[in-house]
Order: structure tokens, then C-alpha cells, then sequence
């Protein structure tokens, strides 16, 4: 695994903020490998290094994927320099080291994966490996297949030629609702699309992208995935693309699951609180079976 700053290490580690890691590093209250480290810019690599604050060994957060429903007006960041909502604030104490994989602009809503996997994040956002992305749009006007069918063959913009296919779910006169497909992650495609078609995007929200799908989750909702999800998860992305001889042999659980990870775990889904990230909900205990006893029979 790669190096990192300290500082950063243990803010990942949950142990306190970065300016507050700082602190502790030049108050000499941090140790890397039995000796006391008292300078910002040094590095660990969490793998190999062992790290203690005030004698007390810190560990690597567990890898893992979470699933975000962002909201309107949310910003698809950690931090915003203008004080509004990011998605930062979706987030416990027990996930600070999970960052969002993409963006979604701020008018937008739907799917956001947050993870603190930097391989799955890395090839879900490099155009190289074209993940799918599935929106749900309104747009201005009605919309024809013939326009549909330009977008197929492809639409030059600024930053160059854009295809995608879609299908029309609903509309009339004034407005038209429409599920997009692309594998390009640029900044606004969807929006910058259909106004270069002459039909401005009226609502926009993502449902799918890559074995992710949004479900049943609503807006403002996180889940976490299960540790098998995860497993999961990422043998789907890291094997996305290659050719079928040489993907792994698929587990009794994935050949069951769908090809798509959806919001729900075990057939089940999070409760109202499920933005408090708590596990998935209780089961029921199992109905016991009802056993007749045949009577005495009373003595004549």
C-alpha cells in the first residue's frame, strides 16, 4: 500500500480531525514503530508501519462502499469554502475516511457511492473501463425517437463527441421524462447534452452506475454495504472489462445475487433511520409450530 501522511492516517483512522492530528504529532504525542514522530511531514504506510497515539496503537479503518441517495442543493464534496451542505455531512464518525467516487452536480440527485477503496474508486471514475451510468430526466418539450437516434450515433460537444442511449418513460407538450445511458463521467454531460439537443434538463437523477443501483433508497438515506456485498462489489469492478476466461469462479452467493447491487441487504432495507447508518433491521423471530395434544378422555 502506498504511503500517506501521518496526519492523514490517523484522520482516517477516526481518531480526530487532520488540524487536530497535527497537533498531537508536534505535542510528540505520536509513535511510529516504538519511536516518538514530531514532524508533519511524515509518511506511514498502514500496512506495515505500527502507530500509536498516547500509547494506544491505531488502526486502519476497514474498507468498505456506502450508498448515498443525494439530495438537491447537496454538494458532491467533503468541503465547500461557501458553507453549504456536502455530502460530508452524511457521514459518521465511524466512515470519515470514505470519499465520494464521481460527482453529481448540486441540482441533481440519486446515486453517490462514498468509499475509502482508492482501486475501486479509481477504475469506477476512469473513462477507460466506461462503467454505466443510468439517469432519469425531465426535460423541456416533447422529445421524438428521432432525436433519440441522434444521440445514439453521437452528439459533439465542447469536450467532444457524446453518445448515449435512452428511452422515452412519459410525456406531453411541455415536458418529457427519459432514462439516459453513457459510460462518460464529464462534468454536466447530461445537462450540457440535452441543451445542445434544445430540450434543457428540468430534473435530474442518477439510478444506476456500475453494479450499483439506487433501489429503494430514499432521498437523504445511507446504507452501508455488508462485508460480503463489499467482497462482492469489488471482484465486479475490478474484473469489469475482462474477458470471461479470466474472471474467478462465481460463489454460490453471487450467481444468486442480481448483477446489479442494489439498496438492499438480505432481501431487506434499511428502516426511517437508515441516514443514521445502523445495521439492517432485526429479524423476526421464527414462528414456533403449533403442536395439538390429544385430550384424556374422562372416565364414565
Amino acid at each position: 500500500m502506498a504511503e500517506v501522511r501521518l496526519q492523514k492516517f490517523l484522520a482516517e483512522c477516526g481518531v480526530g480531525s487532520r488540524r487536530k492530528m497535527e497537533q498531537f504529532i508536534t505535542e510528540g504525542r505520536v509513535c511510529v514503530n516504538g519511536k516518538v514522530v514530531n514532524q508533519l511531514g511524515a509518511k506511514v504506510d498502514p500496512e506495515i508501519d505500527r502507530v500509536e497515539v498516547n500509547r494506544r496503537p491505531v488502526r486502519a479503518a476497514p474498507k468498505g462502499i456506502m450508498l448515498l441517495n443525494k439530495p438537491r442543493g447537496v454538494i458532491s464534496t467533503l468541503s465547500d469554502p461557501e458553507g453549504r451542505p456536502t455530502v460530508a455531512d452524511f457521514l459518521t464518525k465511524h466512515y470519515t475516511s470514505f470519499f465520494p467516487v464521481g460527482r453529481l452536480d448540486w441540482d441533481s440527485t440519486g446515486l453517490m457511492i462514498l468509499t475509502n477503496d482508492g482501486e475501486i474508486a479509481e477504475r469506477l471514475m476512469h473513462p477507460r473501463f466506461g462503467f454505466e451510468r443510468v439517469y432519469q430526466a425531465r426535460v423541456e418539450g416533447s422529445v421524438n425517437k428521432e432525436l433519440l437516434e441522434k444521440m445514439a450515433r453521437g452528439v459533439k460537444l465542447s469536450d467532444g463527441i457524446i453518445k448515449a442511449s435512452a428511452e422515452i418513460m412519459r410525456g406531453d407538450e411541455r415536458s418529457t421524462w427519459i432514462e439516459i445511458s453513457i459510460k462518460e463521467g464529464r462534468n454536466r454531460v447530461v445537462r450540457r447534452l440535452f441543451e445542445k439537443l434544445g430540450h434543457p434538463v428540468m430534473k435530474l437523477k442518477r439510478i444506476i452506475y456500475g453494479p450499483f443501483k439506487l433501489g429503494r433508497l430514499q432521498t437523504g438515506q445511507t446504507r452501508v454495504l455488508t462485508m460480503m456485498e463489499y467482497d462482492i462489489a469489488r471482484r465486479k469492478v475490478m474484473l469489469h472489462g475482462k474477458d470471461d476466461g479470466d474472471k474467478e469462479t462465481k460463489s454460490k452467493s453471487e450467481s444468486k445475487s442480481d448483477s446489479r447491487l442494489d439498496t438492499r441487504s438480505e432481501s431487506r432495507l434499511l428502516g426511517p433511520m437508515a441516514g443514521s447508518m445502523g445495521g439492517p433491521a432485526p429479524r423476526k423471530p421464527a414462528m414456533r409450530p403449533k403442536v395439538s395434544v390429544p385430550r384424556k378422555r374422562r372416565r364414565e
